[in-house]
């Protein structure tokens, strides 16, 4: 087991990915905490953390797995990944919750790309890890349900369990062959921090607008959500020309927009495909139409 395990983590280290020690059946890091650091050897001018301590350095993995059988990690941040996680169902979620699988599916389709051909992980619990690169001079961080319920995302400050890894409640397995693929445009667009606001006057302008449509896209949202039966496809239809705009404008990604009705009007009662069908076409029309911002908008 510890030389499966050993090769587990010089594979990753070949790819280029950074990998530290699990402890051994889990996927808790097996280095010491600050609390413990006795601030000598890699620690002597300040404790480092499992992210600064990860590796591609084979003598070091092999010395280090040369103590035990530990699980691999790796280090989405320094290793240059944005790996995103389709978690699985727990006996605790609300029926019909849809686990992280269906939800990626359905943002691909909301964003009209096809389901991303990449490196993928069955992870113990039966969910997948898809495997990214991030773009280059992007620093995308980790992220908890931004993307969707059931599904997380591991760049800088957080890691994933290797393929070859093991734990009591299964294996990670991988799925498919070792390409790993750019991270699709729309995901980035959705996980990239806003850029800081600028004392220019134009940024200022352009940031109070992009405010303004997320407001807008709150309330109409809210009220699709509330919209009665008999009112509910003309609500959403009109809250969709109302806020297509800011897509036109480039305030707002469709993607954002046409989520964001989508469940007002799933939570109204409308079905998705009806949600989809009315959307598609009063965005459309929005969009055509308001090429031009407005100076009073």
């Amino acid at each position: 087991m510890r030389e499966h395990l050993l090769n587990a983590a010089l594979e990753a280290a070949a790819r280029g990915w950074y990998v530290f020690p699990l402890r051994p059946g889990v996927k808790f890091p097996a280095l010491h905490g600050e609390r413990t650091c006795t601030g000598t050897g890699t620690c002597a001018s300040g404790h480092r953390k499992w992210e600064q301590r990860a590796t591609t350095d084979p003598d070091r993995i092999r010395a280090t797995w040369s103590h035990g059988p530990f699980n691999v990690g790796i280090a989405t941040g320094p290793s240059g990944l944005l790996v995103v996680d389709l978690d699985t169902l727990k006996p605790e979620d609300l029926k019909g919750t849809p686990d992280g699988a269906t939800s990626f599916a359905a943002l691909c389709e909301r964003a009209r790309e096809a389901a991303p051909d990449t490196y993928r992980v069955r992870t113990a619990r039966g969910g997948e890890h898809l495997y990214f690169t991030q773009p280059p001079g992007v620093r995308l961080n980790s992220t908890k349900g931004r993307l969707a319920k059931k599904i997380d995302t591991r760049g800088w400050g957080g890691y994933v369990v290797a393929a070859g890894s093991t734990t009591p409640t299964g294996d990670y397995e991988p799925l498919c062959g070792p390409e790993t693929a750019s991270l699709p445009s729309w995901l980035q667009s959705v996980l990239q921090p806003a850029p800081k606001p600028s004392q220019a006057p134009s940024v200022a302008v352009a940031g109070q607008s992009r405010r303004y449509a997320d407001v807008a896209l709150t309330s109409e949202a809210r009220n699709v959500a509330a919209a009665q039966v008999g009112e509910r496809e003309a609500t959403l239809f009109r809250a969709a020309r109302a806020v297509g705009r800011f897509v036109a404008w480039g305030d707002l990604p469709r993607h954002v927009v046409e989520q964001a009705l989508q469940e007002g009007g799933e939570a109204a009662g409308l079905s998705a495909s009806e949600c989809r069908s009315t959307l598609r076409s009063a965005l459309d029309w929005s969009i055509a139409h308001n090429q031009r911002r407005r100076d009073a908008a």
